[in-house]
């Protein structure tokens, strides 16, 4: 079982300050990682590759790239489906434009155990945000806008320096709103031999054309399913009522992608659906229905991590109900509705 410390982008970004890669200093959060802290290993080879190698071969990722890049001129790769031009440069209700931002890369060791190995899961956390929840406890980077411009190069270069390093797969953390320019990126680096299954880190929140735009392109699904009622999606996700809806769509739809994930003898998963479900204070998202959903429309041996550590953080002083931690008793309440909807594949925290 996993430790309930919240491990948040935040915290993790304060014990790393850079990765040393051939001599030379890469800035994550403005420092610089001792190379004695974080040994540099070679990447054995991989007996799995990846569904995107294809896709590269053929010209099919490029072609799909570029049809998610024509969708950013009224953009629809959202459900809030804004219509903003951002190839003029305006930004969307996700505050993105068609300039590439990225906050921080580098090997991370909060994720699932079954992601992080022994060398780490090689996330690129990406700056904005579709979803806007008011108690993200990375606002800072999904709502405040830190983060730099990068070219799709860059993020090429960031995906090969995280094989090299020894990564276990590409953690694309938020990636809906840049989903052009990750394939336009992954593209490249395939051609340069990256080899490492891509995860796609997403709120849940997800359009089914353009999940079926990347069918053959993810690897992991690793979702969200944050809500099952929509009037708490739309206060605590402003304008996301429609969230409970279109994810069940999304979870459907990334199954057929993508199947179950079990770990491989390693202990390492290199494809499937993962499923994170954040425990709420006062049951607001409505746990019990999530697993029930769950439960009766996906396999029982589902991955679903069942998460304890919702922190009140960003506005949710606003909303008393949501302004404090969890309790014992509301993490058992979500565990046991989960074994009640006959889930077998659980990751439980705390003890």
């Amino acid at each position: 079982m996993r430790c309930s410390k919240p491990y948040s982008r935040r915290n993790f970004l304060k014990t790393l300050g850079g990765v040393v890669i051939s001599g030379s200093m890469l800035p994550i959060a403005g420092g610089i990682l001792n190379s004695k802290t974080f040994a540099m290993n070679s990447l054995s080879p991989l007996n799995y590759e990846p569904m995107y190698v294809k896709l590269h071969r053929d010209g099919t990722l490029k072609a799909r790239a570029d049809v998610m890049w024509d969708m950013m001129r009224a953009c629809s790769l959202c459900p809030r489906d804004c219509g903003t031009n951002r190839i003029r440069g305006r930004r969307g209700d996700c505050n993105a434009n068609a300039n590439l931002e990225v906050s921080s890369f580098a090997p991370h060791f909060g994720e699932e155990n079954e992601l992080v190995g022994t060398h780490g899961s090689g996330t690129v956390f990406f700056t904005n945000c579709s979803l806007l929840c008011v108690f993200c406890i990375n606002y800072d980077i999904s709502q405040m806008g830190q983060g730099r411009r990068q070219s799709i190069e860059d993020l090429a270069n960031m995906m090969l320096t995280l094989q090299r390093i020894g990564c276990h797969n590409i953690n694309v953390v938020t990636p809906t709103h840049y989903a052009p320019h990750i394939l336009k990126a992954l593209d490249i680096a395939a051609g340069k031999g990256l080899r490492l299954p891509m995860v796609y880190n997403t709120c849940g929140w997800e359009k089914e054309d353009i999940l079926q735009l990347l069918d053959g392109v993810i690897d992991i699904y690793l979702a969200d399913f944050k809500y099952a009622d929509p009037q708490a999606a739309d206060k605590y996700s402003p304008g996301a009522i429609t969230y409970p809806e279109i994810t069940q769509k999304a979870l459907l739809e990334m199954n057929r992608q993508v199947g179950i994930a079990h770990a491989d003898s390693s202990g390492i998963i290199t494809k499937g659906l993962m499923i994170r479900h954040l425990v709420m204070p006062n049951n607001v998202a409505r746990s019990e229905k999530v697993m029930q959903w769950i439960g009766s429309n996906l396999p029982k041996d589902t991955y679903v991590n069942v998460m304890s550590q919702y922190t009140p953080v960003f506005k949710a002083d606003k909303y008393p109900e949501i302004n404090r931690r969890i309790t014992r008793s509301e993490y058992s309440d979500a565990v046991q509705a989960a074994r009640n909807a006959g889930l077998t594949n659980l990751r439980l925290q705390g003890g």
